[in-house]
């Protein structure tokens, strides 16, 4: 965007051309808005007299998940510059943040990367109780749960960007099968929470609600089945040789690239680097579980396929980690400071809404000053001291970090989150330039970014 700065106006048009009613001040500053970054790559292409072409692949979704503008400029078929356009799909979730109470935050964080929610809720939450200092005072079955959750989660997300990456090269059964997987895990999710996505699960404290009956055995049987699907995914895609073709060497982004950029997870992880913030910083009591951090050091978007698959069987071995643990320990799901936990005794009454009504007998029938401070907990939501903190995870995608600061009061002052996409999405120039335009779609895809989360 280039501006211009008038010390005189004439009156009857404003900056951008458009009327006004009265006289304008001659000494009064102007800003007038003209052009913009397309229209300087175009008149620099005109000027040096070359057979350049500035393409825009977008806005739509090119393996993004969301909405993308690549601006690519070509020579031939072969891309010289490539860079991202993004905020098409802004929400406003942090600011929103800042007019929720603590525990309703995690309805907006939820909703930032959809493919990844529990993610979103959990470093949330896991912030939010730092901030309060009760991080040691989460039940252990509540820990566990998140865990099973989150791994749930990373399993579900890198089917996505399986299916996903291989529906833009055109092998419509890996889409098919990578769905057909990650439903299953969704309906487990349903049955948890009852939703699918955006699962508002979690909470300062805890969870909403414990796992129901008959969902541990759910899970038992899902397993296996989602082994043999990313089974037959891995025997479709690992050896073929067009597969290979379009993949090895393609997108390719060194460790020292990985570093200068940001970029984490599955990226980095096939740079030869086994960071994973779960062995790294564990929370939740990650450092109790036995996983492997796969890595490999081809630092291509074939690695990264093959990182994604492996950690999917790597997730597995977690959940059914956690369902022992969970036959073990009955214990409660949310913290014991009744000034913080919101009521997480929820269960679905006969007609299939809201809460039971001997729940709500129970809450109103004890006394009216347990009444009143259940609406007062609700409404209003509890305080946080004045401060700040921050908490990272390992996301599917990377580190996902979440920095909340609280002035004392029922709301965030500020809730802020470093959203793993964005960072790696910066890594498209990188791993396309010198390439195809066919490449652009497998460096793109290899990265796996949400826009949700991006733009927030």
């Amino acid at each position: 965007m280039t501006t211009h700065t008038n010390s005189a106006h004439t009156a009857g048009s404003d900056a951008f051309g458009a009327s006004t009613p009265g006289d304008v001040d001659a000494d009064t500053p102007v800003l007038n808005a003209v052009g913009g970054d397309w229209d300087d790559l175009v008149d620099e292409a005109a000027a040096m007299h070359e057979e350049r072409i500035v393409v825009n692949m977008g806005p739509q979704h090119p393996s993004t998940h969301g909405v993308l503008r690549l601006i690519l400029e070509l020579d031939g078929e072969t891309v010289t510059e490539a860079r991202a356009g993004i905020g098409y799909l802004h929400t406003g979730i942090e600011k929103n943040m800042e007019f929720r109470t603590w525990t309703q935050g995690v309805t907006f964080c939820t909703r930032m990367d959809y493919v990844m929610p529990l993610f979103n809720e959990a470093v949330y939450c896991l912030a939010v109780e730092k901030a309060l200092g009760i991080t040691d005072q989460i039940p252990e079955r509540a820990n566990v749960i998140r865990v099973l959750m989150m791994e749930l989660n990373r399993a579900a997300s890198h089917l996505v960007a399986i299916a996903t990456g291989g529906m833009e090269m055109g092998a419509t059964t890996v889409m098919t099968i990578g769905f057909r997987e990650r439903e299953r895990i969704l309906e487990v999710f349903e049955m948890v929470s009852g939703l699918r996505m955006n699962n508002n699960y979690i909470r300062p404290g805890g969870v909403a609600q414990d796992i129901p009956a008959g969902c541990i055995d759910k899970v038992r049987e899902m397993v296996p089945l989602v082994h043999k699907g990313t089974k037959e995914i891995e025997d479709l895609l690992n050896e073929n040789p067009i597969l290979k073709a379009r993949t090895v060497d393609v997108g390719y982004l060194d460790l020292t690239g990985c570093i200068a950029l940001g970029a984490t997870g599955p990226i980095l992880r096939s740079a030869g680097l086994p960071y994973d913030l779960r062995k790294a910083d564990p929370y939740c009591g990650y450092e109790t579980y036995d996983f492997e951090v796969i890595t490999r050091d081809t630092c291509d978007s074939y690695a990264k396929l093959r990182n994604r698959l492996d950690e999917i069987h790597e997730s597995l071995k977690i959940v059914d980690q956690c369902i022992e643990r969970l036959d073990k320990n009955p214990g409660p799901v949310m913290v014991e400071d009744k000034k913080i936990a919101w009521p997480a005794q929820m269960s679905v009454g006969g007609d299939g809404q809201g809460n039971s009504l001997d729940h709500i007998r129970e809450i109103m029938g004890e006394s009216m000053e347990s009444l009143i401070h259940h609406f007062k907990l609700v409404t209003e939501g509890f305080r946080v001291p004045p401060g700040q903190a921050y908490v990272a995870i390992e996301s599917p995608k990377g580190e996902l970090g979440c920095h909340v600061v609280s002035d004392g009061g029922t709301r965030p002052y500020r809730a802020h989150f470093r959203d793993p996409s964005f960072n790696n999405l910066q890594a498209v120039a990188a791993m396309s330039e010198g390439g195809s335009v066919a490449d652009v779609i497998i460096a793109v895809a290899s990265i796996d970014p949400v826009m949700g989360g991006v733009d927030r």
